[in-house]
Formats: C-alpha cells, structure tokens, sequence
C-alpha cells in the first residue's frame, strides 16, 4: 500500500471541502473547480445528449465498445455537480470496462429537493429500457450522492415494477439523511473532505423537511432491500460516511442480495477519483471494472 502517497493526497484535500458559510452558487463553484482539475483518461469520445428529460454526456470508449449501457451519477451532496465535474471518473471506468456510460444531469437542491434527482434516476432508466435496451445490459454506477442514488433510484424503479437493472456500482455512497452512522464521530478527524457542520447544511437542502427515515433518503436504516440487483460498494476507512456502506451491506445480506464492501484502508471520500496520485485509485477501478464486465450482458 502507497502510505506516502495517501499521506500527501490526505494534506492536499484537507480545506477543500465545502465551507458551511459558503452560498450555494459558491459551494457548486468551488466544487466545479475541484472536480474539474483532476485528468480526464485518453480513449474516450464524449458528446451531449439528453435522458428522461434531461440533459446527459454520453461517453464512449474510442475503442470497439463492448455491450452494455453504465448510467453514471455524480456526486456533490445532491446540491452540487454535473456530468462534467464526474467525468474523469467516469471515463476511467469506461476505459476499463469498454462500456458506454451516460452521465445524468439530474435535478439539484436546493431548487428541486428530494425527491426530484431520484425521479430524475427513475425516468432515465424507464427511457433506456423503451429504448429497447435489456435491463441485464445496463449498469447503475455513481459517486457520494450518486452513489445513494444508485442504490435509491434502483429501489424507486422496483417500486414503480420495472425491472432491476444487471448491477450497481456505488463509490463512498451517501446512504443515511439522519447520520446515524458511528462513523460520523469516529471519522471526523480522520476525513480529509467532509465535516459535520457541513453535510448537515447541505443535507437539510435536500431534504428540506421530510422525513429523514423515508427508505428513499436512509436506505441503509430503514429500506427494504429485497430484490435489487448485485451491489459493489467500495468506500475508503478515512470517511465519515464509512457506516452508510457498512450497514447498507449488512441489510442488503439479510435481504438475500449479492453484495460486495470493498473498503481500502486510510483513502478518502470517492478516492477512486485521484488515479494521477493514488495507485490503490486505479486498483479499485480495476476491481469494479471486473465486476461491472462479469455482470453486464449485451
């Protein structure tokens, strides 16, 4: 394990997180500005498209593209974040994969609260499946909040009886509204990005009143899980947001779905992010590459 390069990219994110003072055009900003500095992979093409009624990037490997669809949702405390600050993600786990992958701008906070971005999931997925694409040739895969918006949005399409889609790829998933997790206080200090003040803030944004025990904002509390797909979630042990993906693991077990926690020690929120500075970054995105090809089927 790289203990040096974890160390140095642990000081490089310390500060950068979101300020709990900040307004919510500079949080999306100052997000923006992170996100967009980290390298996109060589080897894929990428356009504008739409999905469910909104707007999309579709990213294609430039070379022969295997079978299958990723629909890809990135993450920003569903209050910040496009398809274009996720891309460099996503294009890595395109490359790996040869799959396609369709990047979803869905609805933010504070403008459209929950449960807006997980209709958003819902009516993309019903239109791919119009399409005339097979649900076992498509893939949910996110990040922080996208990442809970695989896991929910998958549970709002069961609930609505489409069919499951063939897998679900979740990346350091935000999965509880009421931060119930333990690891909220004991990874506090450890968590180079995020803070309590501020998940809270953004958090009531999104929630705006409901009830945080709704399965559809604290799945790994209150969800039933029967019937979703395989489920990979990986999610580093500096995170305070360790516990969603431990407990939702736990309760997708007992509920008889193939589950897989690949936790790696001492890496950040989303760490998959930072391939340029982290070898256990690409590792993880080989090992979810390997899951998403065993599972997907054109």
């Amino acid at each position: 394990m790289s203990k040096i390069q974890r160390e140095r990219l642990d000081a490089q994110l310390r500060g950068t997180g979101v300020g709990s003072e900040q307004s919510v055009g500079e949080i999306r900003e100052n997000f923006a500005k992170l996100m967009n500095a980290l390298p996109v992979p060589e080897g894929t093409r990428v356009h504008e498209t739409s999905l469910g009624g909104r707007p999309a990037l579709h990213i294609s490997p430039d070379a022969a593209a295997g079978s299958g669809t990723l629909l890809y949702l990135h993450g920003g405390s569903h209050v910040a974040g496009s398809p274009r600050t996720a891309l460099g993600l996503t294009a890595d786990l395109v490359v790996r994969t040869g799959i396609p992958a369709i990047s979803l701008d869905y609805r933010l906070a504070p403008e459209h609260p929950f449960p807006a971005d997980v209709q958003d999931v819902v009516a993309a997925y019903r239109e791919l499946l119009e399409q005339g694409h097979a649900p076992e040739s498509i893939a949910f895969a996110g990040d922080s909040a996208g990442g809970g918006l695989t896991i929910t949005g998958a549970l709002a399409a069961r609930d609505a009886g489409l069919p499951m889609p063939a897998a679900i790829v979740a990346f350091s998933p935000g999965l509880d509204a009421t931060r119930a997790g333990e690891s909220m206080v004991t990874k506090a200090d450890a968590d180079p990005l995020l803070d309590r003040a501020s998940l809270d803030r953004l958090s009531s944004l999104y929630v705006a009143g409901q009830d945080r025990r709704n399965p559809l904002l604290s799945p790994a509390v209150t969800a039933g899980l029967t019937g979703l797909p395989p489920v990979l979630m990986q999610v580093g042990t500096n995170e305070m947001l360790l516990d969603d993906a431990r407990r939702l693991a736990l309760r997708a077990s007992d509920a008889e779905v193939d589950v897989v926690l690949d936790i790696t020690a001492k890496v950040p929120h989303v760490f998959q992010s930072f391939t340029a500075v982290l070898d256990e970054a690409g590792e993880a995105l080989d090992r979810a590459a390997l899951f998403l090809r065993q599972h997907v089927r054109g």
